[in-house]
């Protein structure tokens, strides 16, 4: 498995979890494997240990040993900012099976300093299917404002960005047709 793979399931069972606390009864412990699922699948425990080493060491979890030889893992706010970054990757907007007529517009404007989250922001609404109107107006048929809160807390522009429905918007022809509306 790789360490990246390893690390994702780590971070996330710690954010599900929130704090985690182990009971430390020998080190390496097989309890610590099995509570972040890895008891059943083909592992190298060093690698899993080297992994939570890299994970606290990137800040990304704390972990702390207690007076009655348990161990506290959490995540830390970076740790909780790079498990958004891995789901980002997986993010797909449902489409309904009838249109609603509303057209969800999409409109930002990031200042220079921020080039790369503009460029990454508009590299994902293309990906997701969003049609471009212009360089920083995009639309799309189908309710995704959860999605580009979360897209947008993730490049950290939330205040950059406008979300906004529309019955109607000029060139509709065109659009529909982009998106089989018609």
């Amino acid at each position: 498995m790789k360490k990246e793979t390893i690390g994702k399931i780590i971070l996330a069972t710690v954010a599900f979890a929130g704090i985690m606390t182990i009971a430390a009864v020998a080190p390496n412990s097989l309890q610590m494997l099995e509570l972040f699922g890895f008891g059943k699948r083909k592992y190298k425990p060093n690698s899993f240990y080297r992994t939570l080493k890299r994970l606290q060491k990137q800040r990304l979890i704390e972990i702390k040993k207690e007076k009655d030889d348990k161990i506290i893992i959490s995540i830390t706010n970076n740790g909780k900012k790079r498990l958004l970054e891995y789901n980002i990757d997986d993010l797909k907007i449902k489409k309904t099976e009838k249109w609603d007529k509303k057209w969800r517009i999409i409109s930002f404007d990031i200042p220079e300093k921020r080039k790369k989250a503009r460029e990454a922001l508009r590299e994902k609404l293309k990906d997701l299917d969003f049609y471009p109107l212009q360089k920083s107006l995009f639309v799309l048929p189908f309710p995704c404002r959860d999605e580009i809160d979360f897209i947008a807390e993730v490049f950290q522009i939330q205040k950059h960005i406008t979300y906004f429905e529309t019955p109607e918007i000029s060139d509709e022809y065109k659009i529909k047709k982009y998106f089989d509306l018609l």
